[in-house]
């Protein structure tokens, strides 16, 4: 193992294995592992394609939403996208700005909102999904079909049980 990031994680482990308990090295390591390989595939993404678009993934994300969903209140975006309603309003915002989606009133109740892609928006997102697909692909290449499967569905699992009192 010639990765510092991978040394530190296994030092770190021997390290709490000899530690009593609350100390649980199995649990630091899934946590270390999920952590920085979500650290670096968000950096990943953000650095070779979103930000030279002008973007952020949290605004991608959004946008990918609305591509599969259609016209979605802000509400609902923040519900499925774990960001808050204010970080919400202000990716809209910027999106807006930039003439990628807009906000319509609701048909039934005129005081709602629903936000949706313009026509530039949703050419944007058709192009950078293939890139980010590219790249996606690129990440787990090293796991076979069924491993990527396994791991999906254990991280689903994980996420579906989470405690309570998180977002």
């Amino acid at each position: 193992m010639d990765r510092p990031d991978l040394t530190y994680a296994a030092y770190a482990r021997d390290r709490l294995a000899g530690m009593p308990p609350p100390a649980d090295p199995q649990a630091f390591a899934l946590a270390y592992h999920l952590l920085h390989l979500s650290y670096l595939v968000v950096a990943d993404l953000e650095s070779r394609v979103h930000r030279p678009r002008g973007w952020t993934l949290p605004g991608f994300r959004l946008m990918f939403k609305l591509w599969l969903l259609g016209p979605t209140q802000p509400a609902r975006l923040a519900e499925i996208s774990a960001m808050s309603r204010s970080a919400v309003t202000n990716a809209v915002n910027t999106l807006e700005r930039d003439g990628l989606v807009e906000r319509r009133p609701l048909p039934d109740d005129r005081r709602a909102i629903a936000v949706a892609l313009t026509s530039a928006g949703e050419n944007a997102v058709r192009e950078t999904f293939a890139e980010q697909t590219h790249r996606e692909q690129q990440w787990f290449a090293v796991l076979d079909a069924q491993e990527q499967a396994t791991l999906t569905d254990l991280l689903t699992r994980v996420l579906a049980a989470r405690p309570e009192d998180t977002a």
